[in-house]
């Protein structure tokens, strides 16, 4: 069933005949900063394989959330199935303190989409120099007061820095702006959908 609705939201995501995948999670992206969100992260109960918070709320999570289920790719299945073999190797315990996946909430959580990105994307080298961030790769950050950040890396550079701009809802809402080296960079990680390998390979 789950398999199903991942191949029907594929067919009717607007990405789904688009061109590279850098292509199409940029655009994908850079639509979430057209939305008005308000920042809020508060605990919901949600559908699940399908749900979602409200649509006028988020955070910097959910700006990867729903930037990948527009291409088809649900984070909210995926984390919950690999949590659920897997528990031990995600943070949920010590941080937290679960017993179990919460399918709820666990696919929004900094640290467990950093265990994730790891297991089935790549881990890239953590840098200062910006050319090593390429377009669709993702970043995580530590804010201050030790706060788990994540956003998306653009394929427009800063006209002031250089730097590549960064897709990110750091509380006013989904936004791009010049921030990679902001903070503590604490992840470096590319996520490529399974149908667009797939895709490659058939090329």
């Amino acid at each position: 069933m789950n398999k199903l609705l991942s191949i029907i939201a594929l067919i009717f995501s607007p990405y789904c005949l688009g061109g590279s995948f850098e292509q199409d999670i940029v655009s994908a992206a850079i639509e979430r900063t057209k939305h008005d969100i308000t920042y809020d992260g508060s605990y919901f109960s949600i559908a699940y394989p399908t749900g979602d918070v409200p649509k006028n709320i988020g955070v910097c999570t959910d700006v990867i959330i729903r930037t990948y289920r527009s291409l088809g790719t649900n984070l909210q299945v995926l984390v919950h199935q690999d949590m659920s073999d897997n528990f031990a190797v995600y943070p949920s315990k010590q941080i937290w303190g679960l017993n179990k996946p919460d399918r709820n909430i666990d696919h929004r959580r900094v640290p467990n989409l950093q265990v994730f990105l790891s297991r089935h994307g790549e881990s890239l080298p953590i840098t200062l120099a910006a050319e090593d961030y390429a377009p669709g790769d993702i970043v995580t950050w530590s804010l201050p007061r030790n706060l788990p950040h994540i956003g998306i890396v653009s394929d427009t550079l800063s006209e002031a820095s250089g730097n590549p701009l960064i897709i990110h809802n750091i509380g006013s809402g989904p936004t791009i702006e010049d921030m990679l080296f902001r903070y503590r960079i604490t992840g470096h990680y590319r996520y490529v959908p399974q149908h667009y390998l797939a895709s490659s390979m058939n090329i």
